[in-house]
């Protein structure tokens, strides 16, 4: 090879690594148009905080899925194209427990890009979590924390859109004294701050109707063998059983009660709401049993025959759990703030201090009808939407509105 000929080479290569450089630096934005030039795509992101290793998998595979669809969608509409702007999510997986979720919260603000969360679903988690993003300016929108205190910790990013225990334990109180007739129950919780907190609500309500509550017992979110438990179930006449926690404990309890030959209901929150409650504690052994959810069926919100049309394209086969559209509304809810504050401040400051703050006052601002309802927050952060629903398994071995 010619000298010429090795300098023009060398020469060559000099440029092409300078353009890999030039494209590296360039991490949040995409180059391309149909007309030989360039335009700029500003990338955001948005954090999905929820168990999906460990814990209650299948309620946050539901998160997962309602959030992508949310941006999904956005990222299809003509809105954020002419912004030149595209969301993106990253998972952070807290498998329900408080240390994990604290370890996801700073992954997530280390994120530059990132501009919000949408979780977490355990309360004991949030309790962590919030703080956290609270230092990084990052708005949290959780679709599933109940406790009570959350929104009386001073944190101005935090907002959530589903209704708190002390509204949805007193609602299942009222329909198992009130309606169903049962007078005597034994409460158990699962010691997180989700069930003690909702098994309280609940207990102070049905004692309040005039219930007796004819023992209470703690049990954890990891326990699998209640059979000591339903000895003392057995023997203190409760007709109705009432438990704080998710699905995967509470279908075992319900499975060993029935087993064990305690045949009354055991009754829950929107945390064993789930299909695979059902398929824990077996058909047979389920029948029968109550659990209160957040918001209405989706079959009767307006925009709820939408999204299931939505939600069966983009995931054939799988089942809405309780949180798909609850997280799809959470999603929503960021993803309306950040598109209100790229049109007021530009695309290119949504990830800026001052742009991330704005998110936070615009989401504070939210008021949109959403698959669950009208989404929109009082002066703490807490939804404006109240609706509980409660819910039976039927006969046929699924979850439906119970008779009033």
């Amino acid at each position: 090879m010619t000298s010429k000929r090795r300098r023009f080479v060398a020469l060559v290569s000099v440029v092409a690594a300078l353009a890999l450089v030039v494209t590296g630096c360039g991490a949040k934005t995409d180059g391309g148009s149909t007309d030989g030039g360039s335009t700029k795509a500003t990338e955001v992101v948005i954090g999905i905080g929820a168990p999906l290793s460990d814990g209650a998998v299948a309620l946050g595979q539901g998160m997962v899925r309602g959030t992508n669809l949310a941006v999904k969608q956005a990222n299809e509409s003509q809105e954020l194209k002419d912004l030149g702007l595209t969301i993106t999510t990253v998972e952070g997986d807290d498998k329900g427990d408080p240390t994990t979720g604290g370890n996801v919260a700073t992954q997530f603000t280390s994120n530059p890009n990132l501009v919000g969360v949408m979780g977490h679903l355990n309360s004991g988690v949030t309790r962590v979590a919030v703080k956290i993003y609270n230092q990084g300016n990052v708005v949290q929108v959780s679709p599933a924390n109940t406790a009570v205190d959350l929104t009386q910790m001073g944190m101005a990013n935090y907002f959530r859109v589903c209704a708190t225990d002390d509204v949805q334990g007193p609602a299942a109180a009222d329909f198992a004294f009130k309606t169903a007739g049962k007078k005597v129950a034994f409460v158990v919780d699962d010691a997180t701050v989700y069930g003690t907190g909702l098994a309280d609500e609940w207990a102070k309500q049905f004692e309040a109707n005039g219930g007796k509550v004819a023992g209470r017992e703690k049990t954890t979110d990891k326990d699998t063998d209640f059979k000591a438990l339903v000895t003392l179930i057995k023997s203190s006449g409760a007709e109705i059983v009432y438990y704080g926690g998710i699905y995967n404990s509470a279908a075992l309890l319900s499975k060993q009660m029935k087993e064990g030959g305690v045949k009354v209901p055991l009754m829950g929150g929107d945390g064993i709401y789930d299909p695979e409650y059902i398929k824990l504690a077996g058909a047979a052994n389920a029948t029968g049993d109550y659990c209160s959810s957040i918001g209405l069926p989706i079959d009767m919100l307006p925009n709820g025959q939408d999204f299931q049309a939505a939600f069966e394209a983009a995931y054939p086969g799988e089942a809405i759990a309780a949180y798909d559209a609850y997280s799809y509304d959470a999603a929503n809810t960021i993803i309306k703030a950040i598109v209100a504050v790229a049109k007021d401040m530009g695309a290119d400051k949504l990830t800026t201090t001052d742009g991330k703050k704005a998110i936070i006052a615009a989401v504070a601002k939210t008021d949109f009808e959403g698959v669950s309802g009208q989404v929109s927050f009082d002066a703490k952060g807490d939804t404006n939407n109240k609706a509980i629903t409660i819910y039976q398994v039927g006969a046929d071995g699924k979850w439906a509105p119970a008779a009033k």
